[in-house]
């Protein structure tokens, strides 16, 4: 039988500042849905990487005054960093400065020049850098880009080359239409029917060397570099191989891709427009997700309420931060952080939910089971039906909220059984438990294995003190989720402290 091939990339974030946990976000979610996809037996490749060029980094390095490249290797080993960090599992790490990446920018954009998709003109158009992006009257508030207030909008007038993005409405719409799921949640793939619908104007895709030489030179013409989204956006193709390794680039592409709101128009309008141009297959799937606000406001750094993730980490622990991404905020929406929220989240989810439901089940097993519960070695129960389901229906509609909202409810189901069956009265008054002990047994065995792809980490502990091993893959779902005879318990620490 041959293998399942999945193939999944989050964006590319620009190397102009330090990780923030909206990145964080977006790339725990891929990596859930990586892990996910591992477990159930299929071959992932999960790619990641640094978008390098343009002229907000070029700026960056010079106001650092360091050479544009040495700026990037800095920035980009920060954000490859997150990899330990969060315990991400990407295959592939992509950097848009790698030489094999050049080339393959270099090839596409010869692809779309040869299907009459380029062309040269003179220009002028009102520009937000923070975007990366041209913007319209109608797009700007008080004239200024409503996502990067604090920026001048700059007016370009220059030749450049334009990519002929007029051409595709029609294309695009006919993909909207043919693939009704194609950009998760649905009121984002409205969106972007309604942008396409109004018509679509050609843009920009180089700028004048002179002006802005931190780029990947146009073929055929060195006055020119590719402006930072064509380029960039490339990379997910170019990661697989393309275009020499044709074999794994057939493999595995079309994919997947995980992006926030802010990317709606590039990786679901502009990259397929591209792609079409090409002749190449377009994307599979976009999933869309919201903004986090910090205390109901934006987060920006003049603001001052920029959390990084490396700060949370090292004071609460990988998991408990994957958990609240994952848990406390909405998939398909903005949500909000403050310190506050995290903290009440982690210790009723955490401390008060998984842990001390663990350390419950765990100490009655060791107690009364003599470390080995598992005394009727043909005691098969499904104890949560097919609710220990639900939150692989949910992680396949891309709902992290609802699917760890599943697994708390299953965490609460065994506290509930424990406190209205009071194994330690019965077992006072003689009576035999063990077939109760195995159904609490075999419902965290089943927390725990649904949690392998949420927080790996803690999920690996439990299944460690239930005295299992570590399956790499599910399996067969049907039998999923049933205890091996014959092992010892192995108390260990206790997994989320008190704060």
């Amino acid at each position: 039988m041959n293998m399942k091939n999945y193939y999944l990339t989050t964006t590319l974030p620009y190397v102009n500042a330090d990780p923030h946990i909206g990145f964080a976000l977006e790339i725990v979610q891929a990596d859930v849905l990586a892990r996910y996809h591992t477990l159930l037996g299929e071959k992932v490749i999960f790619n990641t990487g640094t978008d390098e060029h343009g002229l907000k980094i070029y700026r960056k390095a010079e106001e650092n005054k360091q050479d544009p490249q040495a700026y990037c290797d800095e920035y980009a080993a920060k954000f490859d960093a997150l990899k330990k960090s969060l315990n991400l599992s990407y295959t592939n790490f992509i950097r848009t400065t790698d030489p094999h990446h050049i080339k393959a920018a270099q090839e596409f954009w010869l692809r779309c020049l040869a299907n009459g998709d380029i062309y040269k003109k003179n220009y002028q158009v009102k520009y937000c850098v923070g975007c990366e992006l041209e913007k319209t009257d109608s797009e700007l508030v008080d004239d200024k880009c409503p996502v990067h207030p604090n920026l001048e909008i700059e007016l370009i007038n220059e030749e450049n080359y334009f990519f002929k993005f007029s051409k595709y409405q029609k294309p695009l719409l006919d993909l909207y239409e043919k693939n009704k799921d194609f950009v998760v949640p649905a009121n984002r793939l409205l969106e972007i029917k309604n942008f396409v619908t109004k018509g679509l104007e050609d843009f920009s895709i180089s700028r004048l060397k002179t002006k802005m030489p931190w780029g990947v030179e146009v073929p055929n013409d060195k006055d020119h570099v590719m402006y930072v989204w064509f380029d960039a956006l490339i990379n997910y193709i170019s990661t697989l191989g393309w275009p020499e390794d044709e074999k794994n680039f057939e493999a595995f592409w079309p994919g997947y891709q995980v992006a926030g709101k802010d990317n709606l128009r590039q990786q679901s309008a502009m990259w397929q427009a591209m792609l079409l141009s090409a002749k190449l297959p377009t994307s599979k799937q976009v999933f869309i997700h919201g903004f986090i606000t910090s205390d109901g406001q934006k987060m920006s750094k003049s603001a001052g309420n920029v959390v990084e993730p490396y700060t949370l980490i090292e004071k609460y622990g990988t998991d408990a931060v994957r958990y609240f991404l994952l848990g406390a905020l909405p998939s398909y929406d903005d949500g909000d952080f403050t310190i506050k929220r995290f903290e009440d989240f982690y210790t009723a989810h955490l401390v008060n939910g998984i842990g001390n439901c663990t350390s419950r089940i765990i100490t009655m097993l060791e107690k009364y089971c003599d470390d080995n519960p598992w005394i009727n070695k043909n005691n098969k129960k499904n104890v949560f039906g097919d609710n220990k389901f639900l939150f692989r229906e949910c992680l396949e509609k891309y709902d992290f909220y609802g699917a760890v909202n599943t697994i708390d409810g299953m965490v609460s189901y065994l506290d509930g059984a424990i406190s209205s069956s009071k194994p330690w009265e019965k077992a006072k008054a003689g009576e035999d438990i063990s077939d109760l002990l195995y159904l609490l047994a075999e419902g965290l065995y089943q927390v725990a294995l649904a949690l392998l792809p949420i927080i790996p980490d803690t999920a690996k502990k439990i299944l460690t003190q239930l005295g299992q091993e570590i399956p790499t893959e599910y399996g067969n779902l049907t039998e999923w989720g049933t205890l091996k005879p014959d092992t010892k318990i192995n108390k260990g620490e206790i997994l989320f402290p008190r704060l």
